[in-house]
């Protein structure tokens, strides 16, 4: 090489590098055959006799891409529909049905896992067959296991609902007799006791979220890089924002980021709150205008190899705050940092309340209006499981979000992050996105 032409070549590498990172960056990179084994076998371990049944979902996602029931997949991996799978604590034996797709079925839908010859390799179940021998299974070794089926009896949870909200919402569907018809995790219960009135069913819904909320070594890697892509996201969020754009133009800058860096969605409808719709908790219409003087208040997050994350942040459209919007939004900051500094193993809501409280007298702030203590936890779900008023643990999951509203001056300011427990305190997944005061104005300085 020519020594003129000998600066090319870190170029040519720095670019290589680059390319393949983001290359690297954007790859779905889903859990291992190990994990799920893995899984499994803890859960068989903290049970005796019988067998654990649970339920994969069975009809494509409506309008979107399909995602697998949250408890099935976290122990399977399996995204086929119309899956079942049986786990043994007696011989920690698995076996997982499957439809038998017809050739029509094949070509449009494409193979399950039932026509693939490797299948059990890839996935480490003992068996795999198909769903029409599942009642057979069932009666063959009913009593040779143990007579009791381990089923989640609880509410399922989805991507943006947590067990208790699926309650409420059922509920909410029931106040006319018209939809009142039972969910089909109570269908399938009632079938199987129906079929098979000697069997016990226990809830195995509590040993399903102990485990959950503690995450794994692969699990935390996935969601310290969905906290990066999320908080890009709500970053050219800020940066789109100017008088006229529309708040759906916002949330497109937002879904751009994370549909190209590998996300299959939103963690839920995202928040795009203008003026007024600052003002309302969850307002996802993200349909007016923005206008001179609003606030616009954004909570988002992406949908990363079934975790989820939570950012909410809340910028002024002119690029400055106003000296009322700087006191309020001051307020709810100094609430989320005394949050998170508050964050350790060992730690409860309640003695996260005292250190909020200290922290708003010293710098002679009211208490009372927001309190602080312990957010939503999160994961497969954005209110993901786990019990609440325990005290924290390393590897669990949260979302913090204080906020103050004022309707009738069209002030709505809300700050969340989502941070996660370590051994000694707790790390910001979504710090990469500003929160101080100058640090958005500044970034809002950059908009061309």
């Amino acid at each position: 090489m020519s020594r003129n032409k000998f600066w090319l070549f870190p170029l040519v590498l720095l670019l290589f590098v680059f390319f393949f990172q983001s290359v690297l960056f954007s790859q779905r990179e889903g859990f291992s055959k190990q994990e799920m084994i893995g899984r499994r076998g803890t859960l068989m371990d903290r049970l005796e006799g019988g067998m654990i049944v649970l339920f994969g979902d069975c009809m494509p996602t409506p309008g979107g891409h399909f995602r697998q029931d949250n408890d099935f997949y976290y122990f399977t991996g399996i995204e086929d529909t119309g899956a079942i799978v049986i786990m043994v604590p007696k011989t920690k034996e698995s076996f997982l049905f499957l439809p038998r797709q017809t050739p029509r079925e094949i070509m449009v839908e494409g193979k399950n896992l039932l026509k693939d010859e490797e299948a059990k390799q890839k996935t480490g179940f003992t068996d795999i067959y198909s769903v029409s021998y599942f009642d057979e299974f069932l009666a063959r070794n009913a009593r040779k296991y143990g007579l009791t089926f381990h089923m989640r009896l609880s509410p399922r949870d989805s991507v943006d609902n947590a067990r208790w909200e699926t309650l409420i919402f059922v509920g909410r569907k029931n106040r006319t007799h018209y939809n009142d018809q039972i969910s089909l995790d109570n269908y399938r219960i009632k079938k199987l006791k129906e079929r098979y009135p000697v069997m016990a069913f226990n809830d195995i819904t509590p040993f399903i979220d102990e485990m959950r909320m503690i995450k794994s070594a692969k699990e935390i890697e996935i969601l310290r890089r969905n906290g990066k892509i999320s908080a890009e996201g709500v970053k050219q969020a800020i940066l789109a924002t100017r008088p006229g754009v529309f708040e759906y133009q916002i949330e497109a800058a937002a879904m751009h980021v994370i549909l190209k860096n590998g996300a299959k969605g939103a963690a839920y409808p995202p928040i795009v709150g203008s003026g007024p719709n600052s003002c309302i908790w969850h307002y996802d219409d993200n349909a007016r205008k923005v206008e001179d003087g609003d606030l616009v208040l954004m909570d988002f997050g992406a949908d990363l190899d079934y975790l989820c994350m939570d950012i909410t942040r809340t910028w002024p459209l002119s690029g400055k705050f106003s000296p009322e919007q700087r006191e309020v939004y001051q307020i709810v900051l100094t609430v989320q940092k005394a949050c998170i500094e508050a964050y350790r193993p060992g730690v409860t809501s309640e003695d996260v309340q005292k250190h909020v409280a200290d922290v708003m007298k010293k710098k002679g702030l009211d208490p009372r209006g927001l309190r602080g203590g312990i957010g939503h936890y999160v994961g497969m779900c954005v209110h993901d499981v786990g019990p609440r008023g325990v005290p924290l643990k390393e590897g669990m999951v949260f979302a913090i979000e204080p906020a103050l509203y004022y309707p009738d001056k069209n002030i709505g300011i809300r700050i969340e992050d989502t941070v996660l427990i370590t051994k000694d305190g707790c790390e910001v997944l979504t710090k990469d996105v500003p929160k101080e005061l100058e640090e958005i104005e500044r970034l809002m300085s950059l908009k061309k």
